[in-house]
């Protein structure tokens, strides 16, 4: 069996019923892997694709949503978020100037700033649950994939969850 989508095209199927489709899509000067999962294509609705379409084509809103739910996690010390700006500060140590986009008076918002968005994930049997519909993986650096950061969001775009990817 198969699903036909205007922006996926003809969604098949695997033996075992899940669909998969992925992507490579730009986002400024950066390549961003984006895979739509989901392991029953029955539990996939016409409506969770459009809405896919839409996280996808509007990646850039949807960055910008994801690094400001960041940004909202910088003020609690027990944050994923704060955790993983420390070890970076660590990390670094006098290089990490080097390794920022911008260099303010901030170096949690210079971090969030400067770190890449490397997949999105849509996981599209998720549509209207209480499970993450997307999953956002950000690092500073695109060569250390241990030290990542995965943004959660619902399926009406909204940020569910900060975590470290670890």
């Amino acid at each position: 069996m198969a699903i036909e989508h205007d922006y996926f095209g003809l969604l098949s199927s695997g033996p075992d019923g899940s669909i998969f489709w992925s992507e490579t899509v730009e986002l400024g000067d950066q390549a961003v892997t984006v895979d739509l999962t989901a392991p029953d294509q029955d539990d996939v609705s016409a409506d969770a694709l459009d809405i896919a379409a839409a996280l996808i084509s509007g990646l850039e809103e949807v960055d910008g949503a994801a690094r400001r739910g960041m940004l909202a996690e910088v003020d609690d010390r027990a944050s994923e978020v704060t955790e993983y700006i420390l070890q970076q500060q660590e990390a670094y140590g006098d290089e990490l100037e080097d390794v920022l986009v911008d260099v303010s008076a901030d170096p949690a918002v210079d971090i969030i700033r400067s770190m890449r968005l490397m997949s999105m994930t849509i996981l599209a049997d998720e549509h209207g649950g209480s499970e993450p519909f997307a999953v956002l993986e950000y690092a500073l650096d695109p060569d250390n994939t241990d030290d990542v950061l995965l943004v959660n969001l619902s399926s009406d775009g909204s940020v569910q969850s900060v975590m470290s990817g670890d």
